[in-house]
């Protein structure tokens, strides 16, 4: 294929595609995220997507709406991002973070809701700030600062967050266990006087943390700042007065989203095994502060994704169950559990969260199959939309889509499986595409169809997006069996998904494709390994190689646990589910996708494949994207992405005689 495609007639149609779906919205708020209701009960604060143009990513913005659902309105003006709205205690300010100051390096700001006018800027923090909250009785505020060498989490993109600016081209990419810019570090703001002083001390790198009382603080935190380090992070305790950190609890597993109570009565934390850090759904965690009486409350058939403390210590959750969300509090005293109220709809980003309204509400984003992304709060058992953001672009994108629905399947083992299947218009059978999820602890909800996908259904293939072992929402049994497994079972899972549309008439047998990015890259890469029925597959971010990903990779830790060991201990899975070893298998033509700078799974994985299947002569190509990192999320890079994926499907696994 040619390098560039911007001149084909294709990429034209693919870029008219997503014009018709962004356009409507250009220059106004679209695709809230992180909702925040003030303590009064009278607003919601969120983080909205402002697209001016189909160019690079969104900018965003602070917005705030009535919690009456009377309409919202931006507070904030940018000029690039603003983000991450936090209220202090009496509900008179609101502070965010914002990369006005300087290009890409996010900085504290606060508007006073008296007047709202012109931010004011607080005092400068080292690096930049990912996360910050105000203490329980609002004189100070935590903030949680990244170095600018630091890399971003796999869910974000991985990458370094920033790198070093006025340097020559021929500057070299330095990592070093020497860089003191790589760590994660706790800041202390005094409100009152402007004074800045650190907390944690300079060898501790901090990935979370949130008050607990006045007078603590609890962590998520490691003696070492690199993403491998994640995985075995202790829950610690530190002393606001002298910074000093005690180790709370410890555990085999992962700890995320700690939470603490504005009394200091209690800590909380999900604990659960995870594969990739900020995407933590499992059990929770209860302790006191000084580490006693540790309770782990745990759903048999569900996965708490997100808890938070409310006014009386009584702790809020959401929970996904086989793609519901479900909204309830555990009392931290007995651990007696309660579900207030549950949705279909897909809640959150990459899992359900909700943040405390009043005293027994909740208040999150939510989409669904017929629904664009809307501010929603919910109390009393009944629901209701508190800004919404639909027009005509999402019409057209929904208008491209004939059926979509929840399907089941059972396993070769008879276990039942879940997923999602896009359809166009008319009866089966389709040519399918099987659209594999990332992780693999990770699990797709209902949602509004993405552009990418509303235009493949336009082309006249069927999606399915399953989730089988291994994914979240089905308690820990069903998570767990994917450690030790990966393309074992969940791949059996996946194939028994498509013979079972192929049954129903809604598959043709003989026109089947795999893609999916990360996890889903592996996997359209083994798929065809363990089953030659498909005829094309788009592997987008990779593992192609095990052994050398754990050395080339950011995340090392993770493949020598799910694999069950490292490869210098002879783990035997680093070769038995490489698909690279086994390339000789191999007859589905490939695309290999990757980002230059992809940290979590590197652009060798994608090279790595692609010569071995050349060698082999299979029909092969590789696309790199220069500054992209794991997955490509900049426009226009991804209407090239987008371009390549459907001529390669098209021209292998042709949707239309």
């Amino acid at each position: 294929m040619e390098r560039d495609l911007r001149e084909s007639p294709l990429y034209r149609e693919v870029e008219d595609h997503f014009r018709k779906i962004y356009e409507p919205g250009f220059g106004r708020v679209t695709e809230p995220s992180d909702p925040r209701p003030s303590p009064d009960g009278r607003w919601v604060a969120f983080t909205g997507s402002l697209w001016e143009k189909l160019e690079g990513t969104p900018k965003t913005r602070i917005c705030l709406a009535a919690a009456a659902g009377e309409g919202f309105r931006e507070i904030s003006s940018g000029p690039e991002h603003d983000a991450g709205a936090r209220w202090s205690p009496d509900a008179r300010r609101l502070s965010f973070v914002s990369d006005r100051r300087e290009k890409g390096r996010m900085q504290l700001y606060v508007l006073h809701l008296g007047g709202l006018g012109e931010a004011e800027a607080l005092p400068e923090i080292e690096g930049t700030v990912e996360e910050h909250a105000w203490s329980p009785d609002g004189s100070r505020i935590l903030v949680l600062a990244a170095g600018l060498h630091a890399d971003s989490a796999g869910a974000e993109g991985s990458g370094a967050l920033e790198s070093e600016k006025d340097l020559p081209d021929w500057t070299p990419r330095v990592d070093s266990w020497e860089d003191r810019q790589v760590w994660r570090r706790l800041w202390i703001i005094d409100v009152g006087s402007g004074e800045v002083r650190a907390l944690s001390r300079d060898d501790l790198n901090v990935w979370e943390a949130d008050w607990c009382g006045d007078g603590a603080v609890v962590a998520v935190a490691s003696e070492d700042p690199g993403e491998s380090a994640w995985y075995a992070a202790p829950l610690v305790l530190i002393d606001v007065a002298n910074g000093e950190d005690r180790v709370l609890a410890k555990s085999d597993v992962q700890f995320g989203l700690p939470a603490g109570a504005a009394d200091g009565s209690r800590v909380a934390a999900i604990e659960a095994p995870c594969s990739d850090r900020q995407l933590v759904s499992g059990s929770v965690l209860i302790a006191n502060p000084d580490g006693t009486s540790d309770r782990r409350i745990e759903i048999g058939d569900a996965d708490i994704t997100w808890v938070g403390f409310r006014k009386d210590s009584r702790l809020a959750y959401t929970a996904l169950r086989r793609g519901d969300t479900v909204f309830g509090h555990i009392d931290p005293s007995t651990g007696d559990r309660d579900e207030a109220w549950s949705t279909t709809d897909g809640v959150g980003a990459w899992a359900p969260y909700a943040a405390p309204f009043g005293d027994e509400g909740f208040a999150f984003v939510r989409q669904g199959f017929d629904r664009p992304s809307e501010v929603a709060i919910v109390e009393g058992g009944a629901d209701r939309t508190v800004a919404s953001f639909r027009h005509e672009g999402h019409d057209h994108a929904r208008s491209l889509v004939g059926r979509v629905e929840r399907v089941t399947w059972k396993a070769p083992d008879g276990l039942e499986i879940d997923g999602f299947l896009l359809a166009p218009e008319g009866d089966g059978p389709h040519p399918l595409v099987l659209h594999i999820h990332g992780g693999p602890v990770w699990s797709y909800q209902e949602s509004f169809p993405r552009p990418s996908l509303s235009w493949l259904v336009s082309r006249g293939y069927a999606v399915l997006m399953p989730n089988p072992r291994g994914s979240t929402g089905r308690g820990r049994v069903f998570l767990e069996a994917v450690i030790g497994d990966m393309g074992g079972a969940d791949a059996r899972d996946d194939l028994a998904g498509v013979d079972a549309l192929v049954e129903r008439g809604d598959a043709d047998p003989e026109r089947i494709g795999v893609t999916g990015g990360s996890y889903g890259g592996y996997m359209s890469c083994w798929l065809p390994v363990v089953d030659q029925r498909f005829k094309a597959a788009v592997a987008i971010s990779p593992v192609t190689d095990y052994y050398s990903q754990h050395w080339n990779s950011n995340i090392g830790g993770w493949d020598s646990w799910f694999l069950g060991g490292r490869p210098e201990d002879g783990a035997e899975h680093y070769r038995e589910r490489s698909p690279v070893f086994f390339a000789d298998r191999v007859t589905t033509p490939t695309l290999l996708t990757a980002g230059t700078e992809d940290r979590c799974t590197p652009p060798g994985q994608a090279m790595e494949f692609y010569r071995a299947l050349h060698a082999r002569g299979v029909p092969v190509e590789v696309a790199i994207y220069p500054g992209e990192g794991h997955g490509v999320r900049k426009f226009p890079a991804y209407l090239d992405l987008t371009t390549r994926m459907t001529a390669w499907f098209e021209r292998f696994l042709p949707a239309r005689p």
